[in-house]
């Protein structure tokens, strides 16, 4: 297993970090298999989209924060980051990607995403990577 190192910069943001887990795809040496990518926060998540349009990225942490607002007057939990919880729920904190030829198998406008919810923090991702 490789653990990467993600720093985010933002309270809400989205990195992308398909390098970084081409990287260690690449490092494992594996041809044919998969990738099991795991968030070990509960505040923040993995996912899927598009990297070609920035503007993607944008709307969709806007659509999260019109879902999850950071502050509503109900929230219980005492450190006051529920919004960042329920934001986490949604997308979730894992991923797979199958591996052909050495490579990730995203379709051509797909990136993989660390989702922070709770930044800027010093965060992990963590990835398997099994040959098939």
């Amino acid at each position: 297993m490789i653990t990467l190192t993600v720093q985010t910069s933002e309270h809400a943001q989205l990195l992308d970090v398909t390098g970084e887990v081409q990287a260690a795809v690449r490092e494992a040496g594996v041809q044919s298999g998969v990738a099991h990518l795991h968030v070990p926060h509960t505040t923040a998540a993995i996912t899927i989209n598009e990297n070609a349009d920035p503007s993607v990225v944008h709307d969709v942490l806007a659509d999260l924060e019109r879902l999850a607002p950071w502050r509503q007057r109900y929230y219980q939990h005492t450190e006051g980051n529920s919004a960042a919880h329920l934001k986490s729920s949604l997308i979730g904190c894992d991923q797979a990607v199958l591996i052909e030829n050495g490579h990730l198998a995203l379709g051509t406008w797909q990136g993989i995403y660390f989702c922070e919810f709770d930044g800027p923090r010093t965060r992990r991702l963590m990835v398997r990577v099994r040959g098939a």
